[in-house]
């Protein structure tokens, strides 16, 4: 059997690179990198496939056997990478929920991005996402159903984070007079629910591409908010918004000719 220890009473080869002396082999590093390689890109292979089943014969009407079939591969075989439908499953929704939050939250952490760049990148994350993989956030919304509870409440938790880090980002930007003054909840569902459409109408050949997609829907995101060129606030806090505030009551009864 492949990868058996040697019979005893018979001398084990010595392995190539190490001249049989006992030293160091200076090919087990690209062996290992090589096999963590082709890992990534079966589990992936099996990531599509399952997405693919599950979305066409629901979660309940999808086996093992189903997946192994589509990757011509056996069962057996199949369970070298996963266990069961419940965790091929758990690694999808959470590649899904934690993913986002996670590039979310490394760019909040960067020096020196206002709100306007941080709401910008952080359509940019979700939408990209969803146009490389929109097969898989479908997935997750039509599974919520038969998700487990323990799923369900991580997939809750990763959302209401992304709600919380958006309208954080545009209550910052109403704040520092870059945006309008809008309720910052629903400004971020409004971005949020935009985003997460994507995923429902895109897909590859289509007459718009990807990075067009993307750069668009940061543009509308951030234009939606931001105060035009000539109503931007001069500073921050209460005493710009009440000259802003008087400037606009100015420019009413210029209109209103009063």
């Amino acid at each position: 059997m492949s990868g058996s220890a040697p019979r005893a009473g018979r001398k084990a080869a010595p392995r190539r690179g190490t001249g049989g002396t006992g030293g160091t082999g200076g090919g087990a590093a690209p062996v290992r990198a090589s096999s963590t390689a082709r890992r990534e890109l079966v589990e992936n292979e099996i990531y599509e496939h399952a997405t693919r089943l599950f979305a066409e014969r629901g979660f309940a009407g999808t086996s093992l056997q189903d997946i192994a079939d589509a990757l011509g591969i056996t069962r057996p075989a199949l369970y070298y990478y996963v266990k069961s439908k419940d965790e091929l499953l758990a690694k999808l929704v959470t590649e899904v929920t934690d993913g986002p939050l996670e590039d979310v939250n490394a760019l909040l952490a960067r020096p020196g991005l206002d709100p306007a760049a941080q709401l910008r990148g952080i359509v940019e994350i979700i939408v990209a996402r969803h146009t490389r993989q929109p097969d898989r956030f479908r997935l997750l919304i039509r599974s919520e159903a038969e998700l487990p509870a323990e799923l369900t409440a991580a997939y809750d938790a990763s959302r209401r984070a992304v709600l919380k880090a958006v309208a954080g980002v545009v209550d910052d930007g109403v704040r520092a007079g870059l945006f309008r003054p809008v309720d910052p909840r629903v400004a971020a569902l409004g971005v949020l629910g935009m985003c997460n459409w994507v995923a429902w109408w895109y897909h590859d050949g289509g007459p718009a591409g990807a990075d067009t997609v993307v750069g668009q829907f940061a543009d509308m995101a951030v234009g939606a908010l931001q105060r035009p060129d000539h109503q931007a606030l001069d500073g921050g806090g209460p005493a710009a918004a009440l000259k802003q505030l008087r400037q606009d009551l100015d420019h009413l009864e210029r209109v209103l000719d009063l």
